[in-house]
């Protein structure tokens, strides 16, 4: 029989036993939709996990600190984040890019409020990684220091002579200036604390109030308000305009933040309190680490994040997989039983197809179909549901767990995720279980003898 016929045979039995077939496509449904649905959970769990990790930084980037003491150890010096030893990490294979990043402490003002910020100096190619919500990025023909700003970094301003100087109003996320106007900035804090001091100095003359700039904002870090992301409280400035602003303002004394020798003089270069190194690929990412750990340098990654979070996960997907499991294993039980009963009450016309010649492998085909469509049916039917189970997920619970972990960054996430690999294989594997349930029927059926089928009531 060609395969058309053995088709429509199949079709033909099991629309003339509708229950039966319905309770067993049935059971199919529920264990394909618990499966699907229970391992799209661990799969959006997955995501969320990983965007998560991505938020507190690059999941390609390794971080390198400098702790070096000259008071502590003599040999600290070598280990100093120069720009030479951070030349020297480009070196290393696999990575792409490094450069420093050098911060100071400032203090910002306008109007009645002010914050002390930490300024931060990286490379302008660098600041092409940051996505912008307007405005441009600092170039090298800038006169002065231009900065990009975080979405949140307006809240950390306060009146120092108000009555409630930290009242930054609802859920503390008012932003209270506006750095589209003039933003004074001050430098040498150590010298304005001084000076606001009514105390005079060892020679009886009152300290100098150190000199006000004004820094320009060009660029606002992309961010919604009252979201958070590793820039939110970031200010952000190129990194030679930054030393020449350091040195222009602190010339032979020493720079806050920056290391001496043993008699309290600034060195001649500039130590950095970081680098940042860019690898050309994820898997690649714990090498350079290691590495960079081997040269003497604590050094981190998003990857000892990530393998915690990814161990997670893939607890959670085999927890929840397991269950879908069993759902369909006891379907598989149902096809089983299903087709053992229609063997059963089909005995005398297997006989008789036997005794007309028909293939022995014919009867077996016929069967496994029979079991095949059922696994099929279950599966499309169970397929539709569970996407429609999980845009209710989402819907009911997305948005939900955005604001509670990100801080409102996105409206919404995915903590039920189908791709199309995972429909594909659920229904391959509906069909797949449900021929499965029905081979040792359709053995059974095989092996039966053609007389006694026939001879059977």
């Amino acid at each position: 029989m060609s395969f058309r016929d053995l088709l429509k045979i199949s079709l033909g039995s099991l629309s003339r036993r509708r229950l039966r077939t319905f309770l067993t496509v049935l059971g199919v449904f529920i264990g394909v939709t618990s499966i699907v649905v229970m391992l799209s959970l661990g799969i959006g769990l997955k995501q969320f996990f990983m965007s998560s990790v991505e938020q507190l930084g690059s999941l390609t980037q390794v971080t390198v600190y400098n702790y070096g003491d000259t008071a502590q150890d003599k040999n600290a010096e070598t280990k100093f984040l120069t720009d030479e030893k951070v030349d020297s990490f480009r070196s290393i294979p696999h990575v792409q890019d490094a450069y420093p990043v050098l911060e100071t402490s400032v203090l910002m003002k306008q109007g009645p409020y002010e914050a002390n910020i930490t300024l931060t100096g990286i490379p302008i190619r660098a600041m092409r990684s940051i996505n912008l919500q307007e405005g441009t990025y600092p170039k090298e023909s800038d006169n002065g220091l231009k900065l990009l700003v975080g979405n949140m970094v307006g809240t950390n301003f306060y009146d120092p002579k108000a009555s409630n100087r930290y009242d930054y109003g609802m859920d503390g996320l008012e932003q209270k200036v506006d750095f589209r106007q003039p933003m004074f900035t001050i430098f040498d804090t150590a010298a304005y604390y001084a000076a606001k001091n009514p105390a005079s100095g060892d020679d009886g003359t009152k300290p100098t109030a150190p000199k006000k700039y004004i820094l320009d904002t060009v660029g606002y870090i992309e961010g919604k308000p009252g979201s958070w992301n590793r820039y939110s409280y970031s200010v952000i400035a190129d990194l030679d305009q930054l030393k020449a602003q350091l040195r222009k303002i602190y010339g032979k004394r020493a720079i806050p933040d920056q290391p001496t020798n043993k008699k309290g003089k600034p060195y001649r270069y500039f130590v950095y309190n970081e680098a940042r190194v860019d690898v050309d690929d994820m898997e690649e990412v714990e090498n350079v680490q290691k590495t960079l750990q081997d040269m003497g340098y604590q050094a981190t990654s998003q990857m000892e994040y990530l393998k915690q979070t990814q161990q997670t996960s893939n607890m959670i997907q085999a927890v929840l997989g397991g269950i879908g499991a069993v759902s369909l294993l006891v379907a598989a039980i149902g096809i089983a039983n299903t087709m053992m009963m229609s063997i059963y009450e089909r005995t005398k016309e297997i006989g008789i197809m036997k005794v007309l010649g028909c293939d022995m492998r014919d009867i077996r085909s016929m069967f496994l179909i029979e079991a095949g469509l059922i696994g099929l049916m279950g599966g499309v039917f169970g397929l539709v549901f569970s996407y429609g189970i999980s845009v209710i997920i989402n819907r009911l619970l997305g948005g939900a767990i955005a604001g509670s972990e990100m801080g409102g960054e996105v409206a919404s996430v995915s903590i039920s995720v189908i791709p199309i690999w995972l429909a594909a294989a659920a229904l391959v594997f509906a069909v797949l279980v449900g021929m499965a349930a029905g081979f040792f029927p359709a053995q059974r059926a095989m092996k039966l003898s053609p007389l006694s089928a026939i001879r059977n009531e």
